[in-house]
């Protein structure tokens, strides 16, 4: 779809000059950008890209000498990576998806199917199913029985619903996401070695194990409006109550969260995070890639976590934090400094033994 320059400032809400009826195509990087295309130049670290391509109209930041450039039109915006949501959110381009029930699809007879839905090729909806209106669902998916979404969902390829799911409105979820699969819940039938290690005992004292017994997962999943989920992740079902996903948040790729996890409001899971069972975790937490978080603790509200940290204990609300065992940020900084200096360290020791060795009393 096209956008002529009037539009797409009125649609971010940004300030423009030149010729406002340019039509654009699409955006690119400064260098690449064709003469039908906007070149993304929010920053003035770009600007020298501008002339190498061929754009006539660029994003820009407040302020910018925008003619010095060679271009004939400019949108000015005050936050760069604010306006990227908005310009990429116009230009992109959304998985075909024509309304109507692919032939090949199989879906229960008392499954409901909200208006306008499209249900792609091999989708497998069960018994009970209640959909709402304007879904898309891609193919290879599977929807388990009872489970309930809201309006306007996007389901990718291969997406994975267990049974007894429910969602709210505009739910996005990215190829093969699992939810709503089964909790990792096994117990012995006497106190084993993970009993001991948690009561601070010696593994080596306790016998192993020769079997473990399943805790099945009752629970279902409970996931809030504007969530999205990406690729590969996976959402275990409660053992008794339901996982607990809140509105607007947001899961990457490869994320595990496991059972009766409560995860708040507007959160920001990257990358490879684990989650352990039962955790809590406050709204507006951000946890880098591969951040990993014990059972049972609770992180507070607000709380970001550096990339790697190891989350093993209670974290008040309000704090930045790094480093595994995780600590405040400041700290973890300075611990990490002393450390790379212990090679010094030690070799001044050294030299501080010998010296004194040598003016030391023989016996």
């Amino acid at each position: 779809m096209a956008y002529t320059v009037s539009e797409l400032a009125h649609a971010l809400e940004a300030e423009a000059a030149g010729d406002l009826s340019l039509l654009l195509n699409s955006p690119n990087q400064p260098e690449l950008a064709g003469s039908d295309q906007i070149a993304l130049a929010m920053d003035p670290a770009f600007a020298d890209r501008i002339k190498q391509g061929s754009a006539q109209v660029a994003l820009l930041w407040q302020g910018a000498d925008w003619q010095s450039y060679g271009l004939k039109a400019a949108i000015f915006v005050k936050r760069a990576r604010f306006a990227m949501s908005g310009i990429t959110g116009l230009f992109e381009k959304h998985p075909a998806a024509p309304v109507g029930i692919h032939p090949s699809a199989i879906i229960s007879t008392n499954a409901i199917i909200g208006e306008n839905a499209s249900i792609g090729a091999f989708v497998i909806i069960e018994d009970d199913v209640k959909i709402g209106k304007n879904a898309r669902i891609l193919s290879h998916g599977s929807i388990g029985a009872e489970t309930r979404i809201g309006d306007d969902c996007l389901l990718y390829q291969g997406v994975r619903l267990g049974a007894r799911i429910t969602i709210g409105n505009r739910f996005i979820a990215q190829p093969n996401a699992v939810i709503g699969s089964d909790g990792f819940s096994f117990v012995s039938p006497e106190t084993g070695i993970v009993d001991a290690a948690r009561a601070g005992q010696q593994p080596k004292s306790i016998a192993q194990a020769d079997s473990y017994a399943r805790i099945n997962s009752l629970g279902g999943v409970t996931i809030g409006d504007n969530v999205e989920i990406g690729a590969g992740a996976a959402i275990d079902r409660g053992t008794i109550i339901d996982t607990f996903i809140g509105d607007g948040t947001k899961i990457d790729n490869l994320v595990q969260i496991a059972h009766n996890v409560k995860l708040g409001k507007n959160c920001l899971i990257c990358a490879q995070v684990g989650i352990g069972g039962s955790a809590v975790i406050g709204n507006g937490t951000v946890l880098a890639g591969q951040v990993g978080v014990a059972d049972n603790i609770t992180v507070g509200k607000n709380v970001v976590a550096a990339g790697k940290s190891g989350i093993s204990s209670n974290v008040p609300a309000n704090r930045f934090i790094m480093g595994n065992p995780a600590i405040k940020m400041d700290a973890n900084v300075a611990s990490y400094k002393a450390y790379r200096r212990l090679p010094k360290l030690v070799e001044k020791v050294e030299n501080l033994q010998k010296q004194v060795s040598k003016i030391a009393p023989k016996d």
